[in-house]
């Protein structure tokens, strides 16, 4: 006689995820603070930069949080998946996921090349003309990345994450006009103003608590009184 195996059971995912978007908003926030105050717009001389240690101290803090911001922006996409389940529709979640490996690209980047601007520059002594040059070059890279590129994957995976829970009635709608006028913003505005870039982790925070609320209250409700079945 066959035994019989039990069928596996599926992954599920664990509800500790749903904070994962609070955690990586907090991180990113910070981390964006950071690089604008330890990299300015506009620098009078690099030396300047270099003898500044309260200034390279804020980079070093950036980079030890940016890794961690992206890991947690990959945990918050899970979870939004999660959340969305099996009605995603391919395009938008084309547009979701694309935008949101992209900008996650573009942050650790960003990082690198701003790890470059500390390796470049030696404390003890003034900057040649070639570590200015490299400087220049990493510090407007930096910049540009953040505010440009990085910015408008945002705005796009924004666009993409609201209109997906709009269309769902996932997503109530003072969140939905909130994520719309944050991609606006991301894509217009930012590099006009300074710290922009900010209101996309405050985004984050917002979507991310109400994740994490809707999901407290799905593991509390029986598995045959689920919302989402039937």
């Amino acid at each position: 006689m066959a035994t019989r195996h039990p069928a596996p059971r599926g992954l599920r995912t664990p509800p500790v995820a749903a904070a994962a978007g609070i955690v990586a908003a907090v991180l990113l926030g910070a981390a964006i603070l950071l690089v604008h105050l330890a990299v300015p717009e506009h620098p009078q001389d690099a030396a300047d930069w270099v003898r500044d240690t309260s200034q390279r101290r804020s980079l070093h803090t950036a980079l030890a949080l940016l890794p961690f911001a992206g890991i947690f922006f990959l945990w918050f996409m899970g979870a939004l998946r999660d959340h969305i389940g099996a009605a995603e529709d391919r395009f938008f979640a084309t547009l979701f996921l694309g935008s949101g490996l992209l900008f996650v690209a573009m942050l650790f980047v960003l990082a690198a090349t701003a790890g470059s601007l500390l390796a470049v520059t030696d404390v003890s002594r003034a900057p040649s003309a070639g570590q200015r040059a490299l400087w220049q070059y990493g510090r407007h890279l930096v910049l540009t990345l953040l505010t440009a590129y990085a910015t408008r994957m945002a705005a796009v995976f924004v666009i993409a994450t609201t209109t997906i829970g709009h269309r769902l009635g996932l997503f109530p709608r003072w969140l939905a006009w909130l994520g719309y006028l944050v991609a606006l913003v991301l894509l217009f505005a930012v590099g006009g103003a300074t710290h922009l870039e900010l209101v996309f982790p405050l985004w984050m925070l917002a979507a991310g608590c109400h994740l994490l609320v809707v999901t407290l209250r799905r593991h509390r409700t029986p598995a045959h009184q689920d919302p989402r079945a039937g």
